[in-house]
């Protein structure tokens, strides 16, 4: 008993001058955005203003190094390279395409690296698993439903029998849910045609040909490339009486019908929490569990519900029992 005893006055000896030690250090954290939306630059937003909270409550410094590679390949290698020139103490990366750019680039030199937003962690090769991630890599995923997505798009109109999918091949977070959504259909002898676009002018002409063809609903999953276009389409679409549903609130901010998914000012909360976790508490990313998120809030855009000729109150009473919460924004670029 007194050896237990000894040993847990040590344990907690040693916790105490760890958590002493990391009071008044100055840490650098480098992020990097993959692309300027409303989406991911909540999620930087709320990194940056969590981690500020974090100095104050922990006695300690972060300087942050941001910068924004506007999915850009070659200038998204160019911001993790400087990153490591400067020996940065943990990197962060916004978005799959630059978590999997800090993860080849962190290989030898093992440098931290904590992801926001990487909807499937696993097929993307970043993890092992998400208990137990296994390098020096984990982060939060903003992983879709894309079941319950769908059971939203039926609810509202169950005789719904030809869906679009809009998404750009190229996106990884587009793969998973984009399978899933072909699977589903076919189980439910729905029509569906696949949209695709790489760039603003290729998105547009999607979304009109999705009109043109008479969809009855378009889908898009947490797809950066359609995201950054939504401002350029949803009026189209709204024209056209195509109620477009998408894997997050964003999309619904910027004038889609729909954004089902998670809180993306939460997920960068957690993300900085996570930050601190391996640079103050010394936790091990190898091990420190992937954070996934309750994908349960419906955002409703009720002016494009407006025309497309749907109240938004009757939506509310339909959609209720599919979503933890159903809520209203109107159209805007970013969050206020």
């Amino acid at each position: 008993m007194k050896k237990l005893l000894a040993l847990m006055l040590s344990l907690a000896m040693i916790l105490t001058v760890s958590l002493a030690a990391a009071e008044g250090k100055t840490y650098t954290v480098g992020i990097c955005n993959y692309v300027d939306d409303a989406s991911l630059n909540q999620i930087v937003e709320n990194i940056q203003n969590r981690l500020s909270a974090i100095e104050t409550e922990r006695g300690v410094k972060f300087e942050v190094k941001y910068d924004n590679c506007n999915a850009d390949a070659n200038v998204m290698n160019q911001i993790v390279a400087n990153f490591i020139a400067d020996q940065v103490d943990l990197m962060v990366g916004v978005a799959t395409p630059v978590a999997i750019n800090m993860q080849a680039a962190t290989e030898d030199n093992q440098i931290p690296v904590v992801f926001a937003a990487v909807s499937d962690p696993v097929a993307a090769g970043l993890v092992a698993a998400l208990e137990a991630p296994g390098a020096n890599i984990t982060g939060t995923s903003d992983y879709l439903d894309t079941a319950a997505v769908f059971n939203l798009i039926f609810a509202v109109n169950p005789e719904a029998d030809l869906i679009g999918l809009l998404y750009d091949v190229g996106q990884d977070a587009s793969a998973t849910p984009i399978a899933a959504a072909k699977a589903l259909l076919e189980s439910k002898g729905v029509a569906y045609k696949e949209y695709t676009g790489s760039n603003l002018s290729e998105v547009i002409l999607a979304a009109d040909a999705a009109v043109a063809d008479g969809c009855d609903a378009v889908f898009t999953p947490t797809d950066n490339t359609i995201m950054t276009a939504e401002l350029s389409i949803y009026e189209a679409l709204a024209e056209g009486h195509v109620p477009h549903y998408t894997g997050a609130d964003s999309f619904a901010l910027n004038g889609a019908f729909l954004g089902y998914g998670v809180d993306y000012a939460n997920l960068g909360q957690e993300t900085a929490n996570m930050i601190a976790s391996v640079l103050l508490d010394g936790k091990n990313p190898a091990e420190l569990p992937v954070m996934t998120f309750d994908n349960g809030t419906a955002t409703i855009n009720t002016e494009t519900a407006a025309a497309i000729g749907l109240d938004y109150d009757k939506l509310v009473e339909t959609l209720a029992p599919f979503c933890t919460k159903v809520q209203g924004i109107q159209t805007a670029e970013y969050f206020q």
